[in-house]
């Protein structure tokens, strides 16, 4: 809940949980000591980057740093009461990623604007489900959804139609669009059957 506290924080997490979220989803990078982290960017506001630092570091860093809490720490906090979906955005740290989520028991599953790592994950045999991030509409996503090992469909919101949504479901899959934000938009989706609305804030959001 972004706009009650500040995102990718447990108490925002907590905020969600509290507000009836049937999802939780966060953006992981890790430490140079191979800790996996949750935040948005690569970097801190003061311009640290994250996989320079060891943990120790980077929450000794700033005052926004020591807010930063591990993967490990939200799976704590969660404890299977919402799906989670962690979204990787730091180079080449699959692995570390799925160690955590190994002993996470709860619903979890995995996506990324980086189609090459999660290809990767899907070649090595991973468990969990994945998914892929879109923001434009060049390619056929179904097409890179097979070719990439994927079941979920991230698309921004102004892409979604009917026709994808359908499309998706036909091969087993789920549309989750993102940053939804406007009661607008998230009941234009819900006709839609979309099977997920990821927003920052869950109240905006119709009732089922």
């Amino acid at each position: 809940m972004p706009r009650l506290a500040r995102e990718n924080t447990l108490a925002s997490f907590a905020l969600a949980l509290d507000a009836g979220a049937d999802g939780i989803e966060l953006d992981v990078h890790a430490t140079a000591d191979g800790v996996v982290v949750v935040h948005h960017d690569p970097a801190l506001a003061n311009a640290a980057v994250i996989s320079e630092l060891s943990h120790r570091q980077l929450l000794g860093e700033t005052w926004e740093a020591s807010q930063i809490p591990t993967l490990r720490d939200v799976c704590e906090l969660v404890r299977g009461r919402a799906e989670l979906f962690v979204e990787i955005k730091g180079d080449g740290i699959e692995r570390l990623v799925t160690a955590v989520l190994a002993g996470y028991d709860g619903a979890c599953a995995i996506h990324s604007f980086d189609h090459a790592l999660i290809q990767r994950l899907a070649r090595g045999g991973t468990s969990h489900r994945l998914g892929i991030l879109c923001e434009e509409t060049d390619a056929d996503p179904l097409a890179i959804m097979a070719s990439h090992g994927a079941l979920d469909l991230w698309p921004h919101h102004p892409l979604v139609t009917r026709v994808l949504v359908d499309d998706v479901h036909s091969i087993g899959g789920r549309v989750i669009p993102w940053t939804v934000n406007e009661l607008s938009d998230a009941l234009r989706l819900s006709a839609l059957r979309v099977d997920g609305i990821c927003t920052d804030d869950v109240s905006i959001l119709p009732s089922a």
